[in-house]
């Protein structure tokens, strides 16, 4: 049997960072976005567009060059963004941490170092703030149709078609940070001798952000917790499930939302029956 703790525990941690900087953050960035917020229209089209990204990515395999500065493009745009607002709107500033990324990535991109650390950093560093961004034009009715939307085509990319599977290994092989690599916990060795590592993309971190930020406005901070404690230890059974078994990649939106609706569906369920009880109280 193959069990880890390490991703699991990585997965609470950045959901639980990226709701706390959302509290510290959201009011500056929605004024930066003129109170905008997404429609169930923007939604469906936002699932939309990232199946038919993932999909031309497969397509557009061989044309690596592409793919590698649209990648750099969106990374450097966003770290852009971000140092931009909190920096006061200061360019000079602003230009510092997407030049600095795109300088390591051209020096360090084929070592070690950049493998195993700097990519999981920048990994992390891209899902939160992702999650911070997007996050903000998110209300409860379109994020729920939005994580639904997104788990059905997740759920049929990776195990029907195999498109996300593709993707992530075309992406991958151009040392791209777009997924968090962490070692297996006990840790095991493969059969080439090398240390077991297992990996979760960007989407699926912010995935989490997104229902923990949205659950928190919606009910309040202990059933959030609890709903971030739900998303790990449900990915993390699956993970077992995955390494010890099925020996194939399973969406990681499946595993994280059926933690989350554990918790969120009680704690409907309760308020419901709360208020019954008070509706029906003597006054």
């Amino acid at each position: 049997m193959i069990f880890d703790i390490i991703m699991p525990l990585a997965l609470a941690a950045v959901t639980l960072v990226s709701w706390w900087l959302n509290q510290k953050t959201e009011s500056k960035l929605k004024t930066t976005l003129e109170e905008k917020e997404f429609k169930t229209r923007d939604a469906v089209l936002l699932v939309t567009a990232m199946a038919v990204m993932v999909s031309a990515i497969v397509l557009l395999r061989d044309m690596m060059a592409p793919l590698m500065i649209l990648f750099l493009f969106s990374y450097s745009t966003l770290l852009f963004i971000f140092t931009y607002i909190f920096s006061n709107k200061r360019e000079y500033l602003a230009v510092i941490p997407p030049a600095t990324f795109v300088l390591i990535y051209a020096f360090f991109s084929t070592t070690d170092i950049w493998r195993y650390y700097l990519s999981n950093v920048y990994g992390v560093i891209f899902a939160i703030l992702i999650t911070l961004y997007i996050g903000t034009l998110f209300t409860w009715k379109t994020t729920v149709i939005f994580t639904g939307l997104l788990t059905v085509m997740d759920i049929i990319l990776v195990l029907v078609t195999g498109t996300m599977i593709e993707a992530a290994k075309t992406v991958a092989s151009l040392n791209l940070p777009v997924m968090v690599q962490l070692p297996i916990v006990p840790l095991i060795m493969n059969e080439a001798g090398e240390l077991g590592l297992t990996g979760l993309g960007l989407g699926d971190f912010f995935f989490a952000g997104l229902l923990a930020i949205q659950t928190h406005k919606r009910y309040d901070r202990k059933t959030t917790i609890a709903s971030v404690a739900a998303m790990a230890i449900s990915f993390g059974i699956f993970e077992f499930a995955m390494l010890t078994y099925w020996r194939r990649p399973l969406p990681g939106t499946f595993m994280i939302i059926l933690g989350w609706a554990v918790v969120a569906v009680s704690k409907m369920l309760w308020n419901r029956q709360h208020k019954n009880k008070e509706n029906i109280l003597p006054k």
